[in-house]
């Protein structure tokens, strides 16, 4: 298989931002709450894209979520897709409300007349749609729903709707497949890459749980990206959306995609373990987090595992024995308590 490059792709306009045609790979989450809920759906995104989202989804069950578009949009920074199911006037009363791009599933939108009039209001207002083929729903034409999606009927339903928008010299196009299994979904945007030059977003559907969802997720994501396939992701749990986005950009930072997010390097813990090392290093990447550090921070349990094994890290602390060395780079600077490891580490790493 040739290798394929995102920086191939068209570019497609979606608010301030440009997606495809250029290396860069964006994070999107999606909503969990009734999109009617103005109050609520604002704190959300606002919260995502504090956390790194760089677009956000809403789901349109009904014209109260559709025209509720209207004052989300002018309480965010960050664009806004709308995603259909079954009605398409659902999708023309959402871009009227300022919707960034809609995502349309060629297995429930109906007619070729829906799409159509859909199209034509995209064209006008010059926002994208994304065609979102999930297993789950699939084009009955290509799939019965009895037997087991393959990764060319995802494709194959695609292809048939991204005809159907270039039949109406419509070509603001980004393309997902997200099958219910990794190999699957690998297969599916492996062969979309060959066939189509627009934007690819990547994801597994119905990924699970967080724990569950986490390694489904990186198993069909990573080795994507890392084949140059891939110019957005959301990592979908059975959790919160801040959650996702956490996600995202920690798979973008391992991959040396995205170089925008903290690196905490800890020990798995073993029986030379004598310091509290588990809460001390949620409690660090929480700080990370929340404050935008972007350093690479080690904490180690025992001597073996501390500056020997930390040696990338800007700074880092190893315990033993209810006491905590911290250094930078390989040098020791200090020694502390167990109980005053945190607050000692947090005032090096604002010093660094």
């Amino acid at each position: 298989m040739k290798m394929h490059h995102r920086s191939e792709t068209r570019k497609i306009k979606i608010g301030r931002y440009y997606l495809g045609g250029s290396e860069r790979v964006f994070i999107q989450s999606m909503c969990n709450i009734k999109t009617s809920k103005v109050d609520e759906v604002v704190k959300q995104i606002n919260e995502c894209a504090i956390l790194g989202a760089d677009l956000m989804r809403v789901s349109v069950l009904d014209m109260e979520d559709a025209k509720a578009i209207k004052d989300i949009v002018s309480q965010i920074n960050i664009p806004l897709i709308a995603d259909i199911h079954f009605d398409y006037k659902l999708a023309i009363e959402s871009i009227n409300s300022g919707a960034a791009a809609v995502r349309l599933n060629p297995g429930n939108i109906g007619s070729e007349e829906n799409v159509r009039q859909v199209v034509e209001l995209c064209k006008e207002k010059q926002i994208p749609i994304r065609i979102g083929v999930n297993s789950g729903s699939i084009d009955k034409n290509i799939n019965n729903s009895t037997d087991k999606v393959k990764a060319k009927e995802l494709v194959a339903s695609a292809e048939k709707m991204v005809k159907t928008l270039e039949k109406y010299g419509f070509y603001d196009i980004v393309i997902s497949l997200k099958g219910s299994h990794v190999k699957e979904t690998i297969e599916a945007y492996r062969l979309a890459a060959e066939k189509f030059d627009y934007p690819l977003h990547l994801g597994i559907t119905e990924a699970g749980p967080k724990d569950i969802g986490l390694i489904r997720s990186t198993a069909g994501i990573a080795p994507l990206l890392l084949d140059g396939i891939g110019n957005t992701i959301r990592i979908s749990l059975s959790d919160e959306p801040q959650e996702e986005v956490r996600a995202c950009r920690r798979l973008l930072k391992d991959l040396d995609i995205r170089n925008d997010y903290p690196n905490l390097i800890s020990c798995p813990t073993c029986g030379r373990t004598q310091v509290n090392l588990v809460p001390l290093a949620k409690q660090v990447l929480k700080y990370l987090e929340e404050n935008h550090i972007n350093k690479t921070v080690a904490v180690m349990g025992c001597i073996v595992n501390g500056p020997g094994e930390a040696k990338r890290a800007d700074i880092g602390c190893a315990g033993g024995k209810g006491q905590w060395v911290i250094f930078k780079k390989e040098t020791i600077i200090k020694t502390v308590s167990d109980e005053n490891i945190f607050g000692e580490l947090i005032k090096e790493i604002n010093k660094y």
